[in-house]
């Protein structure tokens, strides 16, 4: 009569394994499709659906002018500009702070280059460097008033940008500022040179996202960001920096907008004096939009650039297909409303879903057992 020794077949312990214990399952895998079902998901990346629509909607209204490489090109380098302030808004609005004073550094940053161009022998590096210094003293103003004098921040920046804007008019006497100096070397390849079609804002679009997204998703600085927009209270009491970060935010939006003023400027040849107003509302609906994607409830660098292709994908084949002058800013308004409803729709019912699988619980917990 045979005897089977343990570790002989699959069902006894192993050797060297206590008895009564059962082996370790085997390590579970994620499945490749599963992820990549995930990340092709419409709720987390619905704006490059909706954009590939409004192309196919467009290609059919304009199908002589749109669905053409030059377009792509001009969706491009038309919205690097819109791209870079959009960017400029999402630090901020990660920390839970607003920046309405970024359209007016961006202006005064513009004119400042143009100014100093034109009117001086300093040069273009030097015009640059008054003009970046300028938005980043504008940035600490803003984080002295926001953080240390705690005036909301709403307020505080609509208040500096209101500021800003009378020193412009003061400054330019509200007229744009021109001078063949702006048309020409170093100035112009700033934002004029190109390749293949696409010019140098294009890269600098890239650029800056690609350090964003690294600082927000790949440091402890970036996390600890978010968790003070998620929760500044809760923050501080795990020993997070909340003030610093958000005096940080408000200078680092201020340098990149005062940045896309002197690339806009070098764009157009001019320093002119409203050129940062049209930005704000389209900034904004990028922002927002872009929390939408990818990082659903986080203001993010990735979503924020799909999120500008696909307004300025809709600008641009509106200004195609209709010559309508109103079309370009109904197309944002309604973007925006729709993006904020779906971002609060979503956050709105996570924590329905929360508190009401709490409450199921508590509820489990506290039934009394029925009598026997």
């Amino acid at each position: 009569m045979s005897t089977t020794t343990a570790g002989s077949t699959g069902t006894g312990p192993s050797v060297g394994e206590p008895a009564g214990v059962p082996p370790a399952p085997p390590p579970t895998r994620t499945s490749l499709g599963r992820r990549t079902v995930s990340a092709l998901s419409f709720t987390n990346i619905g704006a490059v659906y909706v954009w590939a629509v409004i192309i196919v909607v467009f290609s059919f209204w304009a199908p002589d002018t749109f669905p053409t490489w030059p377009t792509f090109q001009q969706v491009l380098n038309s919205n690097a500009v819109t791209g870079l302030v959009a960017l400029s808004v999402v630090p901020p609005l990660a920390a839970r702070v607003f920046d309405l004073s970024l359209a007016y550094t961006m202006s005064l940053s513009g004119v400042i280059t143009a100014k100093v161009i034109v009117s001086t022998d300093i040069g273009a590096g030097g015009a640059i460097a008054l003009a970046m210094g300028t938005a980043l003293v504008i940035g600490v103003i803003n984080g002295i008033v926001v953080v240390t004098l705690r005036v909301d921040s709403f307020i505080a920046t609509l208040a500096t940008g209101s500021l800003i804007q009378a020193f412009i008019t003061m400054f330019t006497d509200g007229t744009t500022i021109t001078g063949p100096k702006l048309l020409r070397e170093p100035f112009s390849g700033i934002a004029q040179k190109g390749v293949a079609g696409f010019t140098v804002p294009v890269l600098y679009l890239l650029l800056v996202a690609l350090v964003l997204w690294f600082v927000l998703e790949h440091t402890a600085t970036g996390r600890r960001l978010y968790a003070t927009g998620f929760n500044t209270d809760a923050a501080r009491l795990q020993g997070v920096p909340a003030d610093r970060l958000r005096f940080l935010t408000l200078v680092a939006s201020s340098a990149i907008a005062g940045f896309a003023g002197v690339v806009f400027a070098s764009q157009i040849g001019s320093g002119s004096p409203e050129a940062g107003t049209p930005y704000l509302l389209s900034s904004y609906a990028a922002a927002f939009v872009g929390a939408t994607q990818l990082r659903a409830g986080r203001f993010n660098s990735w979503g924020t650039v799909i999120a500008v292709l696909l307004l300025g994908t809709g600008t641009v084949g509106l200004g195609l297909a209709t010559s309508a002058q109103w079309a370009p800013s109904l197309f944002t308004g309604v973007v925006l409303i729709v993006a904020l409803v779906v971002t609060g729709g979503r956050l709105g019912l996570g924590t329905r879903l929360t508190r009401r699988r709490t409450t199921r619980v508590t509820a489990d917990v506290e039934e009394p057992e029925p009598a026997t």
